[in-house]
């Protein structure tokens, strides 16, 4: 009886082991292999270009501050609500009494590299009543919230001159007591331009 006890034991032994040893279930590698596909470029704010920008000038010197920052065409591209595919900016070193043009652009389109380009140093004589520095903590405001303040008021007009150029700019001077947002559709002889303060977000009268 004991034998016929342990022989049915072993056997049951061995299937339950029998069936534990059996191979998973292949993997489906394709599915591991679909992926979504890249995004398509889009234009960017005013912020996101600046501060991809900021790293390599803050290499460039430690006392760097911006002077401007401005949204650039690019050829068979059309960016609206204050975002641009492509951004110049320029920063100083009162240190170094220098100025270096940096670029950052989404797409690669002319000369124009994907990405940030560093621009040569120039000569910087400092500030002017027209053209300040200003520090990083000033700008609070991203260019398509600026955009948003200043259609608000321009909307009837832009309505009025369909296929206006849009251009946004950011510079500190003495007319304003903070960095400004300049927001204009068409010229200075014929276009509207608004103005917002970049670090409380409120248009300048």
């Amino acid at each position: 009886m004991d034998k016929r006890i342990l022989i049915a034991t072993v056997i049951a032994g061995a299937a339950f082991l029998g069936g534990c040893s059996e191979a998973p279930a292949p993997v489906d590698k394709t599915a591991e292999l679909k992926k979504e596909p890249p995004k398509p470029p889009e234009p960017v704010a005013g912020q996101s270009a600046f501060f991809e920008m900021y790293k390599p000038a803050r290499q460039w010197a430690a006392d760097v501050q911006p002077l401007t920052l401005a949204s650039n065409d690019v050829p068979g591209r059309t960016a609206e609500g204050g975002k641009a595919w492509m951004w110049t900016a320029v920063f100083v070193s009162p240190s170094k009494r220098e100025a270096r043009t940096l670029f950052y652009s989404v797409v690669e389109h002319e000369k124009v590299l994907r990405g940030v380009t560093v621009g040569g140093a120039q000569t910087w004589s400092g500030a002017t009543p027209k053209s300040k520095p200003f520090g990083v903590a000033e700008f609070q405001v991203n260019s398509d919230a600026a955009y948003d303040t200043v259609y608000k008021k321009a909307e009837a007009w832009v309505k009025k001159h369909p296929g206006k150029k849009l251009s946004i700019y950011l510079a500190s001077t003495n007319r304003f007591p903070a960095p400004a947002w300049y927001v204009m559709w068409g010229d200075s002889k014929s276009g509207y331009l608004g103005f917002v303060n970049a670090t409380t977000g409120v248009a300048f009268k």
